[in-house]
């Protein structure tokens, strides 16, 4: 459905997420992951350490609950069936003195009734049983007068009666908690408040470690800013931490690695500029030549020359451009795709048929008996063939034969090969010849030594193999002959969609 011009100009993109803008900081991450943990575990501490201090409070306490009660214990007996208490007033006034608790007691005889101390203390909850059974003071916590009391008890065993049934006399000693409660107040004083102080002081060293173990970032942030931009020498890896060696490491590789692409065209534009030079200083000679002539024969001698160089540097620039494209193709994104070999070199063939007629030289094809599919970016696979058979051409001379030739093997290879009957390449040479601006010595073909490094860089990315033999078909000793061979990896096979299963019976 079309829009409308208003809806075009109205339309906006979403803008980037705010993620992809966010710089993350390693010092406050690592601050976080040693600083969260210390702050979460303090509280807690805090309250295991008041839960101590309350039981560590309550022990001593209780010590004193139960002299109590087994001194008070002691001073009840049975005297003709009848409960009295040698209590004195002196050990009366002893469990009253106290100046913060208040303390009570209470002394009951077998049937409940009352014998001393204070008439409204809380009965304990307990069977008839446990109470000869248990023996000893036990304690529990209660209520009295709507303040929360600690309360020691124990049965006393007295005479029995005619029957013979035992009697149980019960002695108790209640306190407040206030002096229990004060006690765990001072343990707990005495514990948190050294961590007041300790807590800043802790917190201030970890940041004081964490920026001091993070110092060597910094120092190698500001010795990589401090280098000339054209300083590519490795970065020292002995004067960093360990942790920080693999990082080093590997910007030294990328550093590596770019030291020897900007080598490499430095090497490139130079020879570029080098080999650019020649023909132009051609054509300016043969224009000044032609400039001062006033022969129309020398004039337009001249002019042929300078459209013979005018043709060298266009062909230079052109493998140039070839050459930069080929080693940039990754970088591009071209898509590889699958093609038929056999299709691709017969094309390109047949666009060197009026140049082989021009360099009188027999120009043949012999395609596969089964059509050759393999992977690979079309344009470049031409640009690959053309520079091998322009090769072959040029150094072949005239009645010779130039043969493309595309087959396959059992192993599953594909292979493109060129053979030519020409002056052929030695042994020696043949590693050298994919070199750029290479030329053989003693050899007077025109070129510019770009053609067969282009072949090399496209078949690497083809994954391809290129091989240099003599031709074995040549029919002079003196023209041996050249067979460039590329060995193209097949894609696996892949299994008919539509084939019907067998059927059996």
């Amino acid at each position: 459905m079309n829009q409308s011009p208003e809806a075009e100009l109205e339309y906006q993109p979403p803008p980037p997420e705010a993620d992809e803008d966010i710089q993350h900081s390693l010092f406050g991450e690592i601050l976080d992951w040693m600083l969260a943990p210390l702050l979460l575990l303090w509280p807690m501490s805090i309250a295991i350490t008041y839960l101590v201090a309350k039981s560590i409070a309550n022990q001593p306490f209780d010590h004193a609950l139960e002299d109590s009660v087994t001194v008070l214990a002691q001073q009840v007996r049975s005297v003709d069936g009848k409960v009295i208490k040698s209590l004195s007033g002196s050990a009366r006034d002893i469990l009253r003195a106290d100046d913060i608790d208040n303390v009570y007691f209470q002394i009951q005889g077998p049937r409940g009734e009352h014998i001393d101390g204070d008439r409204d203390m809380p009965q304990p909850v307990i069977d008839d049983e446990d109470k000869t059974s248990s023996g000893g003071v036990r304690f529990r916590n209660d209520g009295m007068h709507g303040t929360p009391v600690r309360i020691a008890f124990a049965y006393v065993q007295l005479e029995r009666d005619d029957g013979g049934t035992p009697q149980l006399a019960l002695v108790q000693v209640a306190e407040t908690l206030e002096k229990r409660a004060q006690l765990a107040n001072a343990i707990i004083k005495g514990v948190i408040l050294p961590q007041f102080i300790v807590l800043p002081i802790v917190l201030a060293l970890v940041w004081f470690a964490l920026a001091r173990g993070l110092s060597p970032l910094a120092q190698l942030q500001e010795r990589i800013r401090a280098r000339s931009s054209e300083d590519l020498s490795p970065i020292a890896s002995n004067q960093v931490p360990e942790e920080i060696s693999p990082l080093v490491r590997s910007l030294n590789e990328m550093l590596s690695r770019l030291s020897l692409t900007i080598d490499m065209q430095k090497r490139f534009i130079a020879d570029a500029a080098h080999q650019m030079r020649t023909p132009l200083a051609g054509m300016r000679m043969q224009s000044e030549l032609a400039l001062r002539q006033t022969d129309n024969g020398e004039i337009h001698r001249s002019l042929e020359q300078l459209a013979k160089s005018s043709e060298a540097a266009t062909r230079l620039v052109n493998q140039l451009l070839a050459l930069a494209r080929a080693e940039n193709q990754p970088q591009t994104g071209s898509a590889m795709q699958a093609l038929d070999l056999g299709d691709l070199a017969r094309t390109v063939v047949q666009d060197w048929v009026q140049a082989s007629f021009a360099h009188r030289i027999d120009l043949g094809f012999e395609a596969p008996a089964e059509p050759l599919t393999i992977t690979g970016n079309p344009t470049m696979l031409r640009e690959l063939l053309s520079n091998l058979i322009d090769n072959a051409m040029r150094y072949t001379p005239a009645g010779g034969s130039v043969t493309v030739r595309v087959r396959s093997d059992e192993l599953e290879h594909g292979y493109l090969e060129v053979e030519d009957t020409g002056p052929g390449i030695a042994q020696a040479e043949r590693e050298r010849v994919f070199e750029r601006f290479y030329r053989i010595l003693g050899n007077t073909a025109e070129g510019s030594g770009l053609g067969l490094a282009i072949v090399r860089e496209i078949a690497q990315q083809h994954g391809a193999e290129v091989d240099i033999f003599s031709n074995p078909r040549a029919m002079q000793a003196k023209l041996p002959g050249a067979l460039f061979r590329l060995t193209f990896p097949l894609p696996p096979t892949q299994p008919e969609q539509n084939e019907e299963p067998p059927h059996y019976g």
